[in-house]
């Protein structure tokens, strides 16, 4: 009987670590940080491309100057228009935070005169298989624990 509490408090831990381990925290644009980059759009398109987000992790904003951040829609974002971005939607004061809780890619962009035009936008693309994986082995484990209890 001690040995089946044990194998069930060590599944309760490995349950609880992966859930928490599934979160991560990543600075958009890296070095060059949330600015106009002089390469254009792919500075941001290769930034995100060498990432694997996921559900529950955090993007941060950070820049200095004048400059915002919306998330906004694909077609907002392909075109950068601005006119129909509500002011709510807009953070003009840095740090921003979003966490990403869909599956969906998220769009953001600079509100800024030209900014997004000129390469200011980034595309967050969920790795939703990875979720998943973690998803199922967390509910996996969660579910043999109790089902290692009720038959105690």
């Amino acid at each position: 009987m001690a040995a089946r509490v044990e194998l069930i408090g060590c599944l309760i831990v490995a349950a609880v670590l992966l859930q928490g381990a599934a979160a991560a925290t990543y600075y958009v644009g890296g070095n060059i940080s949330w600015s106009v980059p002089t390469e254009g759009e792919s500075a941001y398109t290769a930034w995100a491309s060498g990432k694997d987000f996921e559900l529950g992790d955090t993007i941060v904003f950070n820049w200095t100057g004048t400059h915002t951040v919306a998330r906004v829609s694909k077609d907002v974002y392909d075109n950068c228009t601005t006119a129909n971005v509500l002011a709510s939607d807009t953070q003009a004061t840095s740090p921003v935070n979003y966490t990403l809780n869909s599956t969906e890619p998220q769009y953001f962009i600079c509100t800024i005169g030209s900014h997004c035009s000129f390469g200011q936008k980034v595309t967050i693309s969920i790795s939703s298989a990875t979720s998943l994986t973690v998803g199922a082995v967390t509910t996996m484990l969660l579910v043999m624990a109790i089902s290692f209890l009720t038959s105690i």
